[in-house]
């Protein structure tokens, strides 16, 4: 099991940082991507542009590298469930938009397989939240 947890954390928090990269470069158009589903308050676009990004940055780092795992982790998997209830509701209200995902600059629309793959990855986030024996951390690479 132990394995599976520290497969887990890798994936997600390597997904996570990707994700994160092309965010932290523009967070202009990662605003306008936020805005497009019509669900923030317009002051706040702005700042949540420049905090999300951060945020998966350093959770996806605590995931990789075992620091605050399972905060990290309980992280992902809120932040996995606000996406999964953004992308519903664009699905339900019909918007056709880019999910602002991983580029800012249009990419994978809003539909039922981007609604799947983020269930897959809150699934993910389970294991290394849920289990006390996450596999290596930093500090075990450290000492040796």
């Amino acid at each position: 099991m132990r394995w599976i947890v520290l497969l887990c954390r890798l994936a997600v928090g390597g997904i996570f940082i990707y994700a994160s990269l092309d965010k932290l470069a523009h967070p202009g158009p990662f605003a306008a991507a936020i805005d497009n589903y019509r669900m923030v308050p317009y002051p706040l676009l702005h700042p949540m542009a420049h905090l999300l990004p951060v945020l998966e940055m350093l959770m996806g780092l605590g995931l990789v590298l075992g620091v605050l795992r399972r905060g990290a982790a309980l992280i992902a998997a809120l932040l996995t469930l606000v996406f999964i209830v953004a992308i519903a509701s664009a699905l339900a209200r019909g918007l056709d938009i880019s999910c602002g995902c991983f580029h800012t600059d249009g990419g994978h629309g809003v539909g039922l397989d981007l609604l799947f793959r983020d269930v897959v990855l809150l699934l993910l986030c389970l294991p290394p939240l849920l289990k006390r024996d996450g596999g290596p951390e930093l500090a075990d690479l450290l000492k040796k």
